[in-house]
């Protein structure tokens, strides 16, 4: 690391800090002994989302999030549980073993949070990623619901 007051490549850290998105390192330079601070990122790799026509475009957090937000629409559902799905869901999109995941993977990881959070926001979800057809399907799923109980 480079002192940002005289150039020399050497320095010690003090002191080390996580916060939210990055580390925090407190530095001293062993040349003129004057103190900076620099933050390490973690360097995340791109997710690209395959879409049902074979489109790609990168994994939107905030499109997740809001398609989360229609579906539990005057329910129960904090905004904080739905950005904490949301983050899972993303981390979870990180460690897929391959870089492009298609949006059938991401609806699929959505219902299965979402029926461990609100059963009604699952079933609002469901009806529309899944394009039930007729009323037949849709009652195939409430009944798959009820017997899981």
């Amino acid at each position: 690391m480079k002192c940002p007051y005289c150039g020399f490549t050497e320095s010690k850290v003090i002191d080390s800090r996580p916060t939210e998105e990055n580390i925090r390192r407190r530095r001293e330079c062993m040349k003129c002994e004057k103190r900076f601070t620099t933050y390490e990122f973690v360097e995340r790799l791109p997710v690209v989302v395959v879409k049902k026509d074979g489109s790609r475009e990168a994994f939107d957090r905030v499109k997740l999030v809001n398609s989360m937000l229609r579906a539990c629409e005057k329910r129960t559902v904090a905004l904080s549980q739905i950005e904490a799905v949301a983050a899972e869901i993303e981390q979870e999109a990180q460690n897929f073993s391959e870089r492009e995941i298609p949006t059938t993977v991401i609806g699929d990881m959505v219902m299965h949070h979402l029926k461990k959070l609100d059963e009604v926001a699952y079933v609002r979800f469901a009806s529309v990623y899944r394009q039930f057809k007729d009323i037949n399907t849709f009652m195939e799923e409430l009944n798959k619901l009820l017997l899981e109980r």
